[in-house]
């Protein structure tokens, strides 16, 4: 993946990218589901509680956005087409994508699943400019995974976020220093980071709407309006930010979680949807090549109120078998609930790379036959489809909630 050696590089300043794929969890669905390609497609759980993990642009133009409650976004939306989602055909696509970027840079800062920020400044002599790679990194990822990226260029990473959003879908923006602070100062003031809907508010009753009527105005009266965060979005509005691309460090947790359609108060269907998260996390750990060091659960009640208990395990596992037993005890710990549930959660945590056989060796002979078992049940899922094979207990029951 080389373009030859460059010399005199336009743009040559704007050495940091960020990379974002477009509607990403439904780019991935599509390539399972090529008929759908072009419609209204919306990403989660179509029970009544759940939410729109991810919506088609065509979606969008109905309204429908992430996190939006999927009763909201039928009821906006009702010709959409309702896609469960597949969190390990995610992963997949992800290490791919971060694969890609590993050839253009070693330094990468993955944000999420589908976005990282690059730092380009070494590359570029032997990649081309910032174009060439912009370019080079999405052609690469249509042509090997067969989903779109847009790519943001510019001298810092606030700014590259800005250029990545605004060349969605799929498209390319660099924006040269000379034209940072002109092209900031065309956007409304809810493009700086750290101004949300209440911070818009509070400026607007100034007649503050724009970035550049941020700009304008005195720090001193920012910081009176904003505190601390005045100086900052100050700073955003001149095109500052001196932060670096830092190296993404190892993922910290994984986990599953699901709200109920209705609370419920009683411990056999909490176990029930504990087994199946367990499982959820497990695959995801083994898929990974990870084991956890620690298991947490997370308990969200009727009124709202959110409860986490962890433990440590005595060694490592990637074992669903192992991953439940923890939660369970977890559970039982607590005693008698306050109230019903609304929703329950499993987090493997203290992760850490797998030993060679991918797990950690054990002298109990259950564990490893549960292990085994769980690894049988990867390979035939991956086969033959998602929850091909489950244990008994969850049968019957919904196989692929959104986190």
């Amino acid at each position: 993946m080389t373009a030859g050696p460059r010399t005199n590089l336009p743009d040559a300043e704007c050495s940091i990218l960020h990379v974002d794929m477009d509607a990403f969890y439904v780019a991935v669905e599509l390539l399972d589901r090529p008929d759908l390609v072009g419609t209204p497609v919306i990403v989660g759980s179509p029970s009544g509680r759940s939410v729109v993990l991810s919506a088609s642009y065509e979606a969008r133009r109905f309204g429908v956005r992430s996190a939006m409650p999927m009763s909201a976004a039928m009821r906006l939306c009702p010709q959409g087409v309702v896609l469960e989602p597949h969190h390990e055909k995610y992963s997949a696509v992800s290490h791919g994508v971060m694969s890609i970027f590993g050839t253009i840079t070693p330094f990468v800062e993955q944000l999420s699943v589908d976005e990282a920020f690059l730092d380009i400044a070494g590359s570029m002599r032997r990649l081309g400019g910032p174009r060439e790679i912009g370019e080079l990194i999405r052609t690469t990822i249509r042509r090997e995974l067969g989903i779109t990226a847009s790519v943001g260029a510019a001298t810092t990473k606030f700014v590259a976020k800005i250029a990545s959003t605004r060349s969605k879908p799929n498209g390319l923006l660099i924006i040269p220093v000379e034209e940072t602070v002109p092209y900031l100062h065309t956007l409304p003031v809810s493009a700086l980071w750290g101004v949300g809907a209440k911070t818009q508010e509070v400026l607007a009753r100034l007649g503050i709407r724009t970035v550049e009527d941020l700009a304008q105005t005195p720090v001193s009266s920012l910081r009176k309006l904003l505190g601390v965060s005045g100086q900052h979005v100050h700073d955003l509005a001149w095109g500052r930010d001196p932060r670096t691309v830092t190296v993404t460090r190892q993922e910290k947790t994984i986990g599953a979680e699901e709200t109920f359609a209705a609370d419920v108060s009683d411990d056999p269907t909490l176990h029930t949807e504990m087994l199946r998260l367990s499982h959820r996390t497990a695959a995801r750990l083994r898929s990974a090549q990870l084991q956890c060091g620690g298991v947490a659960i997370k308990l969200r009640y009727a009124d709202f109120s959110t409860l986490t208990r962890t433990k440590r395990l005595s060694e490592p596992t990637d074992s669903a078998n192992a991953i439940y037993a923890a939660a369970t005890s977890l559970l039982a710990a607590l005693g008698e609930r306050p109230m019903s549930v609304r929703l329950v959660g499993v987090r493997a945590d203290q992760l850490e790379p797998s030993l060679g056989l991918g797990h950690q060796l054990t002298i109990d002979r259950r564990d490893e036959n549960w292990r085994l078992a769980e690894s049988a049940l990867d390979e035939v899922n991956r086969r033959f489809g998602k929850s091909a094979i489950q244990p008994a207990q969850l049968f019957g029951r919904p196989t692929d909630p959104p986190p």
